[in-house]
């Protein structure tokens, strides 16, 4: 089967139109159609449904899309492998959720980079959902999580504990104050969620929820407020006097976990690479690598 088939089937279901689809593969509207038409006719089930302005999966579609995802993460792990060259080569592939290359994995891949040279990195940033489906694909070796999935097909260990603090833009706050107005919903995860109501039951709706620690830090340094970050995000802020710490509020600790295949042959190399986290990291990993699979 042709692999640009997949591709386009995969384009039309993201953007849900064909013309939008066109310009994304810099290809024609009716070239477009062709190829959907041809995987149909390959495949003998119609993929799509088409009405004006209503493209939709059929069921034959939704069942087809996590073997189209699969094949592509796998051809393109493939393309990644065979271009090594060298035969001591060998790739790996890192995932982890968008807070977290800032907070814990950006100076470590600066150390993996350096340190082991015959390792071809690849370095991605996911939801949950995404990482944990690429890792049971095979179209990644590892990932970094706050929450792992307890699937048998997965082994999790705890890596590192990040602390996350309440900071503001004003002095003397309390967190009863901070919540109260201007408060800016940091998501953190469902653990975070459940700790965080448990501390603040009475707060009043957030002015703002944001996602990824960075959004979060980015509006609060220009809109003011208050919010939950974690110590390493903000410590030059804290430094200088451009933010401050609301002193009564609870430290919230959320614990980082990196999440592989059970039967991964690049588990040797994994715990190598593990050994290059920062010393406290590395101690936490160590504690756990005898431990079972969470």
């Amino acid at each position: 089967m042709d692999i640009d088939l997949l591709r386009t089937f995969l384009e039309v279901y993201r953007t849900r139109h064909f013309g939008r689809t066109a310009e994304n593969l810099y290809l024609t509207q009716s070239a477009v159609s062709a190829r959907i038409r041809l995987l149909e006719e390959t495949l003998g089930a119609p993929l799509f449904t088409r009405a004006r302005n209503d493209i939709q999966l059929t069921p034959a579609g939704t069942r087809m899309l996590k073997y189209a995802e699969a094949i592509i993460n796998a051809w393109n792990r493939a393309r990644q492998d065979a271009a090594l060259g060298e035969e001591d080569k060998v790739s790996l592939a890192i995932g982890a959720s968008y807070s977290l290359w800032d907070i814990l994995l950006q100076d470590w891949m600066h150390r993996l980079y350096g340190t082991m040279p015959r390792v071809s990195l690849q370095a991605e940033a996911h939801g949950p959902e995404l990482l944990i489906r690429k890792l049971l694909d095979r179209a990644l070796d590892v990932a970094f999580m706050f929450e792992p999935p307890q699937m048998a097909e997965l082994e999790a260990r705890e890596v590192a504990s990040i602390k996350l603090i309440m900071v503001a833009d004003r002095p003397s706050l309390t967190a009863r104050e901070a919540v109260g107005s201007g408060y800016i919903m940091t998501e953190w995860g469902t653990s975070f969620a459940i700790t965080h109501a448990r501390h603040f039951p009475d707060m009043p709706p957030p002015a703002v929820r944001m996602g990824p620690g960075r959004m979060a830090l980015a509006f609060l340094l220009h809109h003011g407020g208050a919010t939950y970050l974690a110590e390493q995000m903000v410590s030059e802020h804290l430094a200088s006097g451009r933010l401050q710490r609301v002193d009564d509020a609870p430290v919230i600790d959320r614990q980082v976990h990196v999440v592989y295949p059970l039967a991964s042959e690049r588990k040797p190399l994994l715990e190598q690479a593990l050994s290059l986290m920062a010393p406290r990291q590395a101690a936490t990993a160590a504690t756990h690598a005898a431990e079972p699979a969470l």
